[in-house]
């Protein structure tokens, strides 16, 4: 009898085990972690990519500096904005933090920017632009810039996706019960603004 109830106990607790497992994916459960663990592989690769373009920036300072008369100014704006890229700590939870999000987006933009200017600057200098190693760095910039772009934006996609998933119905109370909430996302439009190079004045002479 004993026997009998104890296998009777273990086929229930399979069932009821069954039953949840079939629940859970019904309410898109196991859509939204999948989601989520593509949202942190999206978001690894962006700060890679970020950070592979931070350490480029020693480099083309340093071959930028051998040049005489380089705008000073210039270089000091894309020191400093490296230092304010480099400074945020880009933690995965800073990318559930709409505040710091915008913070961490914003001092990339401005390095972004800072960039742009110097790269301009730079064709006014032709041994400069005949330098073989800054030549050489210019061309990985570029390279870096175009794999971060494609970084973020398979980022923005992977976060709309979770979103739609997180507001949606039924798929919301699974998310508000196992706390997966929508994320901020970038803004594309603002960091587009921030990292517009200025206009330079070639009319003028070399400082």
């Amino acid at each position: 009898m004993v026997a009998v109830g104890a296998l009777f106990g273990g086929l229930l607790a399979s069932l009821v085990l069954v039953a949840l497992a079939v629940l859970l994916s019904g309410c898109g459960y196991n859509a939204m972690q999948a989601q989520d663990e593509q949202i942190k592989a999206a978001w690894a690769e962006v700060l890679n990519q970020y950070q592979r373009r931070a350490d480029l920036v020693p480099n083309i300072v340093a071959s930028v500096k051998g040049q005489a008369n380089f705008e000073q100014e210039t270089l000091t704006k894309v020191i400093e904005a490296r230092a304010r890229a480099t400074s945020i700590q880009a933690s995965p939870e800073l990318a559930s933090n709409p505040e710091a999000l915008k913070k961490f987006q914003s001092a990339q933009g401005e390095l972004s920017g800072a960039l742009s200017r110097l790269m301009v600057v730079a064709e006014r200098y032709p041994e400069l632009q005949a330098n073989q190693a800054f030549r050489d760095l210019r061309v990985t910039l570029e390279g870096t810039e175009n794999r971060i772009a494609v970084a973020r934006n398979n980022y923005i996609k992977t976060v709309q996706e979770y979103n739609v998933l997180a507001r949606s119905f039924p798929t919301n109370l699974t998310g508000m019960v196992f706390g997966y909430k929508p994320k901020p996302n970038f803004t594309v439009q603002n960091e587009a603004e921030i990292s517009r190079p200025p206009t330079v004045d070639f009319s003028s002479g070399k400082k």
